[in-house]
């Protein structure tokens, strides 16, 4: 064993990229027929640790290809290339409703490839590995800068692509769980879009939302994304604002369905007045979606999508706990095909995938705790357990196609090229 142990190769490539970047895992020099576990292990920010691990079996060369080799169980099964990553999950005892989530993106995620003897399950702390090797996955990539803005009492981030610019700029907007989130945004700009990342849960929201003045910005192609109530700011300002006329959306995970005459603060509220459909399923965690449904038919409680005149994406998941993401998608189309603006719509929607339809390779959290944000000092802050919904295998799928679909879709509307008048995409 102690031979063997020196001689076993483990090679990852590339073993520095960004997050949304596959590599490659290869174990050689074992035996034909060697049964080995590679194993994944990161520890977070916060100092949680996270473990992923997958069962394989050498073949007639000695070798073990992640990328091509069937996993024979563990934390996934089947040829899954990128499953040391997305199924990454809380080592067993740690703090329930852990989610992931990248807080300082200047530093990469550093996760340890190991190779282990056997089919193992547990107890990898205590096992000597016979290989490993330490891959760094970045959200920003070499040359992009980030800049922090507090002008006019914004709490934002901006990130600019390397080079001299100028670029397009787009305003990333997450959920109503407020703080400011950066990884997205600084991914987004490691792919050429100035990307500003933006805790739009302060009064500034209602003045200051869709202005990206920087040289290096082009202010004529500027996108919004949002992401679950990201989305209700997001489709507001496509189209309604008289600040900017944005070159195009994305909504992922959200609804149109809102007062449309309130302020951020009165959209809020008015689904706390709907708490009374709050549901919970057997583990009591949290279940949200029905607080829009049914989708009304009262024109005042939702976006007039059909007045949109600019290219809009639609990202759901169809198992999505959280908001009624895909009846909204649908309730927007036709909408949008009485209006004949259909044109403009595309929408991408997953069997099987949760609320949390993040950047490629990111642990899906099938539930996780939240905390509400307080519009009122006498309301506090409650923490709650959340059914987001999804299943792990379906929801990675939609986390990679969703974010290159993303991308091209971006690429094209913030170009210089002209708009043609069908701006659905057939993927």
């Amino acid at each position: 064993m102690d031979r063997k142990r020196c001689c076993v190769k483990l090679s990852v490539h590339p073993s520095r990229g960004l997050m949304d970047e596959k590599f490659t895992v290869l174990v050689q020099n074992v035996l034909p027929g060697f049964q080995l576990t590679v194993y994944a292990f990161y520890k977070c920010e916060g100092g949680y640790s996270w473990e992923a691990f997958a069962h394989y079996t050498a073949s007639a060369t000695g070798a073990v290809n992640v990328s091509e080799d069937p996993s024979r169980g563990g934390t996934y099964s089947g040829v899954e290339p990128m499953g040391l990553m997305w199924s990454l999950r809380p080592v067993p005892g740690s703090k329930s409703g852990l989610r992931m989530r990248k807080m300082n993106v200047q530093t990469p995620m550093e996760v340890t490839i190991s190779v282990y003897q056997g089919h193992l399950t547990e107890g990898f702390v205590d096992q000597v590995p016979l290989a490993a090797v330490v891959v760094e996955r970045w959200y920003m990539a070499p040359g992009v800068r980030r800049i922090p803005i507090t002008e006019g009492g914004l709490t934002a981030t901006l990130f600019l692509p390397s080079g001299p610019g100028p670029f397009p700029g787009l305003l990333d907007l997450w959920g109503g769980g407020g703080k400011l989130v950066e990884y997205r945004a600084a991914l987004l700009a490691s792919h050429g879009i100035a990307a500003m990342a933006l805790d739009y849960l302060t009064p500034q929201i209602t003045k200051e939302t869709g202005k990206m003045q920087h040289p290096q910005i082009l202010g004529s192609r500027i996108a919004m994304l949002g992401l679950s109530f990201g989305t209700s700011v997001t489709l507001r300002m496509a189209v309604y604002s008289q600040v900017i006329k944005l070159r195009c959306a994305v909504c992922i995970s959200g609804s149109h369905v809102q007062p449309i005459d309130g302020s951020v603060a009165q959209i809020m509220t008015s689904f706390n007045d709907n708490a009374d459909k709050t549901r919970f399923n057997e583990e009591q965690h949290v279940i949200w979606r029905d607080l829009l449904m049914p989708i009304p038919t009262d024109a005042s409680l939702k976006v007039d999508v059909g007045r949109l005149r600019c290219p809009l994406l639609l990202v759901v998941g169809e198992d999505d706990q959280n908001w009624p993401s895909y009846e909204s998608a649908m309730d927007m189309k036709e909408m949008m095909q009485r209006a004949g603006n259909e044109h403009l719509l595309t929408v991408l929607s997953y069997p099987n995938a949760g609320h949390l339809i993040e950047p490629p390779f990111t642990p899906s959290a099938r539930a996780s705790a939240f905390k509400t944000i307080s519009n009122t000092p006498q309301t506090g802050v409650c923490v709650f357990m959340v059914l987001w919904g999804g299943e792990p295998v379906a929801h990675s799928v939609a986390q990679e196609d969703s974010w290159r679909k993303t991308l091209v879709f971006l690429r094209v509307h913030l170009s210089s090229w002209a708009i043609s008048p069908d701006s659905r995409f057939i993927f």
